[in-house]
């Protein structure tokens, strides 16, 4: 984690919290049903909205985008596909947990990438 801070000020509150805000957003977009419960709406424009402004800050504190992206958007689609079975009835079949499965795997391969090799010490 102490690669993706930026002096003191650590990148991955804030993008915790995007995600959370950002899973949020989508479950309530799926809450309203189209325009046919649009007080719905109000938390997905306030979780879309609060999302990308976080992680905005978690790119100001130094993380890459590529790995802040890929987190983000992966983490949320790993949540919202669980929630969505819990909150909503919604199936998931073999395929897509294997699906799932293989976003977490590509985002930990992303992440892995993302820190610098140190060089080896020669001893002498």
């Amino acid at each position: 984690m102490g690669q993706h801070e930026f002096g003191s000020r650590s990148a991955w509150p804030p993008l915790l919290v995007a995600i959370g805000l950002e899973v949020a957003a989508t479950l309530s977009l799926r809450a309203a049903e189209g325009f046919t419960h649009p007080l719905w709406l109000i938390p997905v424009v306030l979780g879309y909205s609060g999302s990308l402004w976080l992680l905005s800050v978690v790119l100001d504190r130094g993380m890459p985008v590529g790995v802040a992206y890929g987190i983000w958007s992966a983490l949320g689609v790993v949540l919202t596909a669980i929630l969505g079975t819990v909150l909503f009835d919604e199936l998931l079949g073999a395929v897509q947990i294997i699906g799932v499965g293989v976003i977490v795997l590509g985002v930990l391969l992303v992440e892995l990438g993302s820190h610098p090799r140190r060089p080896k010490k020669v001893i002498s």
